[in-house]
């Protein structure tokens, strides 16, 4: 069953602003209410048809005022940040604040009503300090307990979920790229391209079957670990670049420029890179009219990776086609993979030209947190 547009448009807005939160707010202290009166009917009339609904009120405002600064604010700037200290104070800061401006219900309710404040909560307004600590303080504390074990289990189930996905996910990465990779074309082909060097140039030959060897080895052993070293990364992607050079037609040009000084602290997850790479020799024209072009540019600022890649397409429609569907592990697969694994660390930009395709990926690495400098078997 589909929703009318204004509809759905009015249920998104609402989700937006977290305004359904409202009822579940107004029921949690209405339980609290019940619970302490005992009467659900006796509970319902006074906040709905006396003095006593500013008090209701206070509590359920300056409560959820306090829950969602901690949410929202407090946690994701100190908390997940490390600052314990300074979100403790900040929190116990917070959870106070909300007691006392609890505190204006009260007064509210006894500035409209007939009767003194003794009267009608059976304490002195002067003894405010007794209020706050008996009964808005201890109230506060539990909404914000509850809130933070909601939230908790809430990133919990996503945390699982999305490892769930990624794993799924990796094991598929892993068998469509050896499958792409191990190809007979794409073995016979770097092979025969080597073995014709062998007799023209074997200095050339040399570097390139030892290129070629790091590129199995790296296929084989090195890209089963969640994150590697960025290093490595490039390695792999310079040395699969000079092969692919080989292959290619005299009148295809490829620049690199490539910065990634101090990148040795930083991990990346395998074959983010080598997607783009791949994409590029793969839908390079191969017109023998003009000059075909790939060019890549790799920054590395601090922990922020700039990652652009381009290259020449031809005008015949079929093949821009070809970019958007490709059916390997193609760009799709790699928007995935990057949604999972730098949810919030990413920004991927492709555009698609009349005779150009660019991808252009500003990523946010984290520190290499495996030991990926192990030796490996050599080939």
């Amino acid at each position: 069953m589909k929703l009318r547009p204004d509809k759905q448009t009015a249920i998104n807005w609402l989700l937006k602003y977290k305004l359904h939160h409202i009822p579940f707010w107004c029921v949690y202290h209405y339980i609290w209410w019940v619970v302490a009166m005992g009467n659900p009917f006796h509970v319902a009339s006074h906040i709905a048809f006396s003095i006593y609904a500013f008090k209701f009120w206070s509590y359920v405002t300056f409560q959820a005022l306090a829950v969602y600064f901690n949410l929202y604010f407090l946690i994701p700037k100190l908390l997940e940040k490390g600052k314990f200290i300074l979100y403790i104070l900040s929190l116990t800061l917070t959870i106070f604040a909300s007691s006392f401006c609890i505190l204006s219900g009260y007064f509210l309710s006894d500035f409209f009503s007939d009767k003194t404040f003794y009267q009608l909560f059976n304490i002195h307004p002067n003894e405010f300090m007794n209020l706050v600590l008996s009964t808005a303080l201890p109230s506060c504390v539990a909404s914000m307990t509850l809130a933070m074990s909601i939230k908790l289990t809430k990133n919990w189930l996503q945390s699982k979920r999305r490892q769930q996905l990624l794993e799924k996910e990796k094991l598929e990465t892993e068998l469509k790229f050896l499958k792409h990779q191990f190809n007979p074309h794409f073995l016979f082909n770097t092979i025969n391209s080597i073995f014709f060097l062998i007799h023209k140039n074997p200095d050339m030959a040399s570097a390139s079957l030892a290129k070629f060897s790091d590129l199995l080895r790296y296929q084989l052993y090195e890209c089963n670990d969640k994150q590697i070293p960025l290093g490595k990364e490039i390695q792999y992607m310079q040395n699969f670049i000079e092969l692919e050079k080989l292959r290619q037609n005299q009148n295809v040009s490829v620049e690199l420029n490539i910065e990634n000084e101090n990148s040795k602290h930083l991990g990346i997850a395998p074959f983010i890179l080598m997607t783009f790479v791949e994409n590029a020799f793969k839908h390079v024209s191969k017109d023998y009219d003009k000059q075909n072009t790939i060019n890549l540019d790799l920054k590395l600022l601090q922990n922020h990776l700039y990652f652009s890649i381009s290259n020449s397409i031809s005008t015949d429609a079929n093949t821009t086609s070809n970019l958007i569907s490709d059916k390997g592990i193609g760009l799709k697969n790699v928007q995935r993979r990057l949604d999972l694994l730098y949810p919030e660390n990413h920004n991927l930009v492709i555009k698609n030209g009349q005779d150009f395709f660019e991808v252009d990926l500003d990523l946010e690495l984290n520190e290499l947190y495996i030991n990926s400098e192990a030796s490996f078997p050599q080939l």
